[in-house]
């Protein structure tokens, strides 16, 4: 707590004005700085905003990609059973010929797998780096 000097008068003017100047100013400072403050917050909370969106699509993005990949695997598996039956009724040449289609489309349709389980990957990893860069920022204030 500020202690003035006593003049004749009561407590001496100037010592007063200058500590009602300098609170004046203190308080002007922590005012400032409290509006800049909610301004930063309504920054990161539209910015945290974007990256929830974000995340929300990048989710249904994976959806999508696995529900595409049990199509692709469903449809493979489907053409694989056609190329055979159409091999058993023209011979063993068609026969032969018809299971290594049956297994490059196995080996192809393995392939997307091995790409939709990477593309997951990626997203899962992308979700969490954003993730991260938010908590810092969270951290932070």
């Amino acid at each position: 707590m500020k202690k003035f000097s006593t003049s004749l008068m009561g407590f001496d003017k100037e010592e007063v004005k200058a500590f009602v100047r300098e609170y004046t100013i203190e308080y002007e400072n922590l005012v400032n700085k409290l509006k800049n403050q909610d301004l930063e917050i309504e920054n990161l909370k539209t910015n945290l905003a974007k990256y929830q969106s974000l995340e929300e699509t990048l989710n249904k993005t994976i959806l999508i990609a696995e529900d595409t990949s049990n199509q692709i695997k469903r449809v493979a598996r489907e053409e694989g059973k056609t190329i055979v039956e159409e091999a058993k009724r023209n011979g063993s040449r068609i026969i032969n010929d018809a299971l290594m289609k049956a297994n490059e489309i196995e080996r192809d349709a393995e392939e997307l797998q091995r790409r939709v389980i990477a593309f997951k990957r990626k997203f899962r990893q992308a979700i969490e780096n954003e993730m991260e860069v938010i908590d810092e920022i969270a951290d932070k204030y």
